[in-house]
């Protein structure tokens, strides 16, 4: 096959396959090196099994020759594909190509494409080792996998795979699976024997619960079944040995699996946005674990033992209810970063300066009124954020801090800050803005590293200029300029993302800003016509809602449709009067609705059993729910009506009364 030089790479060569000299063909216009080691690409052909090469040679620098040699695979010898890659090539199906190497290959690659169904045909390559189609539009896994035996890593996440098929079982030899990002809503009994599974990902799916024989997997060493409807774990995962990453974040959990303190081995473990609320002392058996992150949960108390944990390294305990934190946290030895911010706490125990390995803390967003003074121990901090509590003053012993290069103290009642802070010569970045500061210590001129120094919210640049003057009271030199003395803003409820949905809240902040003014009489109407009607009309708009508030309205008419009492209306009956509805039946919508009470089938068009949440959409052209009011100012009954047919005309629905 020979082919001229266009001044580009044939596409056969940049998606043909690698040959048997290895060479990949994404190799492309190969420069030869000093010692004329010669590049060769792969040349398909359709018809033949045989390659081609194209050796090219730089014999100078302006021009470029190329020649056809023959490739080593024309020895006589069978040629051997083993890697095809046809990543982000926009197919619909799997290439033909690819069956005519099913003895050979051993990895296929398809990720990030447009095919909806796996052929028969794949299933021959007996050799497959790996494959990856990630991505794609596949709906099913066909039974035809259990052919591949020396299958070891399949992945086929991001596709819309609603379950594994049983005799998946026969792959034997797979090792990795990833399958996140599929509607998967059980794993077959089956799948409890693929005994040679070290890793499985199924992130992202709707389980609800695992196989009771699922600690059968003996072998596996990372497990991550985030964002799934899990509630708790089989017995049997005790078997799990040799299990070292666990990830149950974004599930259903109400308090911690008892099984996990069997887990022995266990090195990384997340429980965070669960529904946690209690820490328990069990998990301080886990003397392996060096990763706890059980943020976004409920949970008020941490448990004594926790100081068991002794290989813990990082500890996330953010965005909880945590009032106080255990003496027996400085035995954490190891421990070197700890975030406990948006929290209750109103102080901090005076054993977090045992923590000597510490090198991140954060505890914003808290109740504290002052920092330990034993946070002067804390030799190997590195970050310190403090932001958005009620510190006074600081302690002076935040001087032996001195490692520190990021220290953030926004939104607190700062009034001074001590002299050593000028020890802190590594510091960088320092966050003052939303404080009571009138002036700054002289000795912040020792802070050569200083990059940033922000004194508001809105300042323009990183660093102002600083000026030396005395105090008004010591005569000392302090440092000050424009900014100073702070002046700190009013309290602002701020509402967290986490809290839950306060309709009358909304409908309150609604209100505020869904009122539009209009002005239906021109300036010159009402100079020529000094006694006219006036009228006065308040058009109601309703505010696009956030994510969150779409979220809360979906589960709570989901919630509705499960309540016996709020089923399909029987042909015939005549709908209830409000008046006549229990109060135990009526339902307070979080969304903004009419005065008269609407039910689930009135709402949606058809009974509340068959309603999909696609149709929560509201439909375009849509009636005011609020219809605009009228107010009749005088007795001008013509410019009433006149005024009256303006209004329908730009199809407003008036009710005059």
């Amino acid at each position: 096959m020979a082919w001229q030089d266009t001044g580009a790479i044939p596409e056969a060569v940049l998606r043909g396959p690698r040959c048997r000299n290895g060479y990949p063909p994404a190799l492309g216009y190969g420069r030869s090196s000093v010692r004329g080691r010669r590049r060769c690409l792969a040349l398909l052909r359709q018809s033949s099994l045989r390659c081609r090469v194209c050796c090219w040679e730089m014999t100078s620098k302006r021009k470029l020759l190329g020649r056809l040699v023959p490739c080593r695979c024309f020895r006589g010898e069978e040629e051997i594909v083993s890697v095809l890659d046809y990543s982000h090539c926009g197919l619909q199906q799997v290439p033909k190509e690819v069956f005519n190497f099913e003895r050979t290959l051993e990895e296929l690659y398809l990720d990030a494409n447009q095919i909806e169904e796996l052929p028969k045909q794949l299933f021959s390559c007996q050799a497959l080792r790996k494959l990856s189609i990630p991505d794609n539009d596949l709906s099913s896994l066909p039974p035809g996998i259990a052919s591949l035996g020396n299958l070891r890593e399949l992945d086929i996440s991001k596709n819309g795979i609603q379950d594994f098929p049983e005799n998946i079982k026969c792959c034997k030899c797979l090792t990795i699976i990833e399958a996140s990002v599929n509607p998967v809503s059980k794993l077959p009994d089956g799948f409890t024997q693929l005994l040679n599974l070290t890793q499985l990902y199924l992130n992202d799916a709707f389980l609800e619960f695992l196989p009771a024989n699922f600690g059968r997997l003996v072998k596996l060493r990372i497990l991550e079944l985030r964002e799934n409807h899990l509630k708790t774990l089989p017995k049997s995962m005790h078997k799990l040995t040799q299990l070292e990453r666990l990830d149950l974040g974004n599930n259903e959990f109400s308090e911690l699996p008892e099984v996990l303190e069997q887990i022995q081995n266990l090195k990384e473990l997340w429980m965070d946005n669960n529904s946690l609320q209690v820490l328990p002392g069990s998990i301080g058996k886990l003397k392996q674990l060096v990763y706890l992150d059980v943020s976004k949960n409920r949970i008020e108390t941490v448990d004594l033992d926790i100081s068991g944990c002794e290989g813990l390294e990082d500890l996330l305990l953010s965005s909880n209810m945590l009032q106080q934190l255990p003496d027996s946290i400085g035995l954490l030895k190891r421990l070197t970063t700890l975030k406990v911010d948006d929290n209750q706490l109103t102080i901090l125990p005076n054993a977090i300066g045992n923590l000597s390995l510490l090198e991140e803390f954060d505890c914003s967003c808290n109740e504290l009124e002052a920092l330990p003074s034993t946070i002067g121990y804390l030799h190997n901090l590195r970050t310190l954020a403090v932001d958005e509590n009620f510190l006074p003053e600081l302690p002076r012993e935040i001087g032996s801090c001195k490692n520190v290069t990021v220290m953030s103290l926004r939104s607190n009642k700062l009034e001074f800050l001590p002299d050593e802070i000028g020890q802190m010569q590594k510091l960088r970045v320092l966050n003052l803005s939303d404080n009571r500061l009138k002036n700054l210590p002289f000795t912040f001129t020792k802070l050569k590293e200083l990059a940033a120094l922000w004194l508001s919210d809105n300042q323009s640049k990183a660093l102002i200029p600083l000026q030396t003057e005395a105090h008004p009271e010591t005569k000392q030199r302090v440092l000050t300029n424009y900014m100073f003395p702070q002046q700190p803003r009013s309290d602002e409820d701020f509402q967290s993302d986490s809290d839950s949905f306060n309709p009358t809240l909304w409908e309150e902040q609604r209100q505020q800003r869904m009122t539009v003014a209009f002005e239906f009489e021109d300036k010159k109407e009402e100079e020529e016509n000094p006694g006219k009607v006036k009228v006065e009309i308040n058009l109601k708009r309703y505010p696009t809602p956030y994510p969150e508030d779409l979220k809360n309205m979906v589960k709570s008419v989901q919630n509705l449709v499960a309540k016996p009492g709020h089923g399909a209306r029987p042909e015939g009956t005549v709908p209830t009067a409000p008046s006549d509805v229990g109060t135990k039946d009526k339902y307070e919508h979080k969304w903004p609705l009419a005065p008269k009470e609407i039910s689930v089938e009135d709402a949606f068009g058809h009974p509340a059993s068959e309603m999909r949440i696609g149709e929560l959409r509201p439909s375009l052209p849509e009636t005011p729910l609020y219809p605009p009011k009228l107010v009749l100012l005088g007795k001008d009954k013509k410019g009433f009506l006149r005024l009256l047919q303006r209004a329908r005309k730009n199809g407003l629905a008036a009710d005059h009364g």
